[in-house]
């Protein structure tokens, strides 16, 4: 983190819902190899914030939230899927080498994830259905005042020098951070196309899940 980098914990309220988000420190080394150890992991990222959390939950305890831990358990543990370009010319330099033909513990070493959060709750909670729905590109693009912003990084590695791996959340993106779409998509090939909706439980009526909005601000503790 960044010198001078303070935790810090900011609740936003607004009707019966509460946006929680908690920013601290990179988890100690070895609290790390603990962590790798309960999870069967071989290694985990460099920077792990493991307390960091992204939550936001309905009065009565159903919601979703977004943590490091939870994340990590969805990345394949026993398959090292991507090959850097100098993997092959590095194995037949050393293909006489006694410690080359060692078996090493496989895992996906970028610590690619499909997470797409925890849901919360016990009686009532969210239901995730595949979707033909999408996003309103046009309504993004209405100028409305942002009323929290908040970014939280879950990890992050430098994969050994072989590019960035980076897992991050936010909300209420400001417009000055907003990234076209229509620019971006020709520059990326899509690997995956995949489309859910949240569903709020069954026998909850609107005005349960909007209620009238507060005037609370962002507070923090």
């Amino acid at each position: 983190m960044a010198h001078g980098f303070k935790s810090s914990n900011q609740n936003f309220i607004f009707g019966p819902w509460t946006v929680k988000a908690v920013k601290t420190h990179i988890m100690k080394s070895k609290d790390i190899e603990r962590l790798a150890d309960e999870m069967q992991m071989a290694s985990l990222p460099e920077m792990l914030f493991g307390d960091n959390v992204l939550r936001i939950q309905h009065k009565d305890s159903f919601g979703i939230e977004f943590n490091a831990k939870d994340a990590l358990q969805c990345v394949n543990n026993l398959q090292d899927s991507v090959k850097v370009a100098c993997a092959q010319e590095w194995q037949e330099s050393r293909s006489d080498c006694e410690h080359s033909k060692e078996v090493v513990k496989r895992y996906d070493w970028t610590f690619t994830t499909d997470y797409k959060g925890t849901l919360l709750g016990d009686e009532l909670k969210l239901k995730v259905i595949p979707t033909s729905d999408r996003i309103d590109m046009e309504k993004l693009k209405t100028r409305e005042q942002i009323v929290f912003f908040e970014e939280v990084l879950l990890f992050e590695d430098e994969l050994h020098d072989h590019g960035v791996s980076m897992l991050n959340v936010k909300i209420h993106i400001p417009p000055a951070v907003y990234t076209d779409p229509n620019e971006i998509c020709q520059y990326l090939p899509l690997n995956l196309l995949q489309c859910e909706k949240l569903e709020f439980p069954e026998n909850m009526s609107e005005s349960q899940i909007t209620e009238t909005p507060q005037t609370t601000g962002p507070e923090q503790t």
